[in-house]
């Protein structure tokens, strides 16, 4: 991929072709981008159409109510590009020049979370877990199962099932939600 210099482009101007540049829009992931107005993407035959330059924002970090276990200053919630999510310390930033992490090295990945439900795995008998991956696609697993890090092979039972969106039990609702907004002092 061909690098672009971007010193001499006007502020809202690609520079790769000159035009204006799009709206910023995000992606299903969450991630925010803005396309050259000339370029857009086809999802049939998965190219860009037109201009291909394309602006990535960074996804701002959410500072935490924890202090780093290691250091003792606080947590930030960060992003991957790839969408992934950690806990790490607000010290550790990467140097672009070095190509090396500074301050301290403390990360914990989030994986994703587990629910208990009140079913039963209909291939070994146990209880079923609800998991959420960290891009909200659930599954029903059985809660015997398992991952060896090791020997990189599944343990335990291997029972899963993927939900559809429309197959997630929505909160319960009171109804409350469409009801009208009481009256304050002042309106009376």
């Amino acid at each position: 991929m061909a690098t672009t210099d971007t010193s001499t482009t006007p502020e809202g101007m690609c520079p790769k072709c000159g035009n204006p540049l799009a709206e910023v829009t995000t992606t299903k992931s969450g991630r925010k981008l803005q396309r050259c107005s000339t370029g857009s993407w086809d999802p049939e035959s998965k190219k860009t159409v037109g201009c291909d330059y394309v602006k990535w924002f960074d996804i701002p970090v959410q500072e935490l109510d924890e202090k780093c276990p290691k250091c003792g200053n606080p947590l930030v919630l960060a992003t991957t590009r790839f969408g992934k999510k950690m806990k790490k310390c607000s010290t550790n930033q990467w140097d672009k020049v070095t190509k090396k992490a500074t301050g301290c090295d403390y990360i914990e990945w989030i994986n994703g979370t587990t629910e208990p439900l009140d079913e039963i795995c209909p291939e070994c008998g146990n209880k079923l877990v609800l998991y959420t991956t960290n891009s909200g696609k659930k599954m029903k697993k059985c809660s015997t199962s398992g991952w060896d890090k090791v020997e990189r092979v599944a343990t335990g039972c291997t029972y899963v099932q993927w939900l559809k969106a429309s197959e997630v039990a929505a909160p319960p609702s009171t109804g409350e939600e469409f009801l009208p907004p009481e009256p304050s002092e002042f309106q009376k």
